[in-house]
């Protein structure tokens, strides 16, 4: 089923021409109502009469997180208060939190982009759908909420956390389709099987996971334990939260809702724009956003854009998954070691579980990686010599994709702490640079 044929199914053309005339109208809006805007396009001399074409796009300035820091609260409004009728912001770990607003018709807009990508992840109104992200100000939980209610789906708020109680609403209430990240449905598996209960005898049939990146070893653990489809959504609380693109049932890649986003690929580095199929920072213009429009926001993270029509029937460009993200990226003695490689790695070795967590710590002047992965109960022999052929074998392999050789230490099972949000993979102990 595809929830809005007419946008999801546009003739490019047409499409091309819509994001255009969006663009224009955005850029005005802006200029006229946004004071940051006015200066900072004034001081890289250009207007928005100086768009003619979607790429002319790449003569106006990066939207920065910083720059979202720095006019907290309300600086990057667009409408007055009075008109915001929600708000929501990021976690701001470090530092204030990123604010967003939303006018009632960006919350229409929302429910609606969030429709299109649980229907094409295959959810109906005949099902019951389990939401494990935290209600707050984190927009995940309230933007999944109100797309699938949309859709005519039975929603059963649970939250995050208490996990025992989430089972037990699984059993009693007959969920069929599960919201969360990738980490803590993976937590909430073991706290099914340490409860006597085998997660794929549950009625769950689907998942929807965002708000963290995971790799296709990930999504293949995840449809074992639970004997469900595994499906990806990206969004970002800086330009709407989820619903900016998902993946359908047919073909890889995550469909991007391209009437009301423009998303360009550019090189990290460099700034420049990469063509179709080249992997890059992702960069995203919102097109519709009234309350708080954002030019060319560099998100940080990393991915890929392709084109082709896909078999579902839908003509959007799909985003290939996040690979990772820029400040995630770990730089170990010179080689670039992405947490995604490793995770990777791991998820492929028999005996081990999927819970990890990498140490970066210095010794003198190197650079020293530690990889910290638990065994699973079967492994866990206790045997020395057992472990140091497991441990010997993790090594090799990780020194084979990511070109240095980690120390791999193995842990007993469930003695990483559970995370019951965004799983904290990554402790870089060492000094940080003045």
């Amino acid at each position: 089923m595809i929830w809005d044929p007419e946008h999801e199914c546009m003739d490019r053309e047409k499409l091309q021409a819509l994001q255009l005339e969006r663009l224009k109208e955005t850029l005005h809006r802006v200029y006229r109502r946004v004071p940051y805007y006015r200066q900072l396009f004034d001081a890289h001399g250009v207007l928005p009469e100086d768009l003619r074409t979607l790429s002319d796009i790449q003569k106006f300035p990066f939207t920065t997180k910083a720059a979202l820091r720095d006019n907290y609260p309300y600086g990057l409004f667009a409408v007055p208060l009075k008109e915001v009728v929600r708000l929501h912001a990021s976690s701001g770990t470090t530092g204030k939190p990123i604010v967003v607003g939303y006018t009632r018709r960006d919350l229409e807009t929302w429910s609606e982009l969030v429709a299109r990508i649980v229907t094409q992840a295959g959810v109906t109104d005949e099902d019951v759908v389990q939401i494990t992200f935290g209600y707050g100000l984190f927009t995940g939980a309230f933007g999944l909420h109100y797309g699938l209610e949309k859709v005519g789906a039975t929603i059963v708020p649970a939250s995050v956390g208490n996990s025992e109680k989430q089972i037990m609403l699984m059993q009693d209430f007959g969920t069929t389709v599960l919201v969360g990240t990738p980490s803590y449905v993976l937590h909430l598996g073991e706290t099914a099987r340490s409860m006597g209960i085998d997660p794929a005898s549950l009625k769950v049939r689907l998942g929807l996971f965002g708000a963290e990146a995971w790799s296709e070893e990930m999504r293949r653990e995840l449809e074992k334990m639970w004997g469900m489809k595994a499906t990806d959504n990206y969004g970002l609380s800086e330009v709407m939260g989820p619903g900016v693109c998902g993946e359908c049932t047919v073909a890889p890649g995550l469909h991007i809702a391209e009437d009301h986003f423009l998303v360009e690929i550019i090189d990290p580095e460099t700034g420049e724009a990469l063509d179709y199929g080249q992997e890059g920072e992702v960069v995203i213009t919102t097109l519709t956003k009234e309350a708080f429009p954002v030019i060319r926001y560099r998100t940080r993270d990393i991915s890929l854009i392709n084109p082709e029509p896909c078999p579902c029937g839908r003509t959007t460009a799909r985003l290939r998954r996040i690979a990772g993200r820029t400040d995630d990226m770990l730089i170990i003695s010179g080689v670039n070691v992405f947490p995604s490689q490793i995770e990777s790695v791991l998820m492929e070795i028999e005996g081990i579980s999927p819970h990890y967590q990498i140490v970066v710590d210095k010794k003198g002047y190197l650079d020293y990686l530690e990889v910290q992965v638990e065994m699973t109960e079967q492994a866990f022999t206790g045997s020395f010599r057992d472990l140091e052929a497991m441990e010997d074998k993790i090594r090799r392999r990780l020194q084979t994709v990511l070109s240095i050789s980690p120390r791999v230490r193995l842990l007993e099972p469930h003695s990483i702490e559970r995370s019951q949000g965004k799983a904290k993979r990554v402790i870089d102990k060492r000094p940080k640079k003045q």
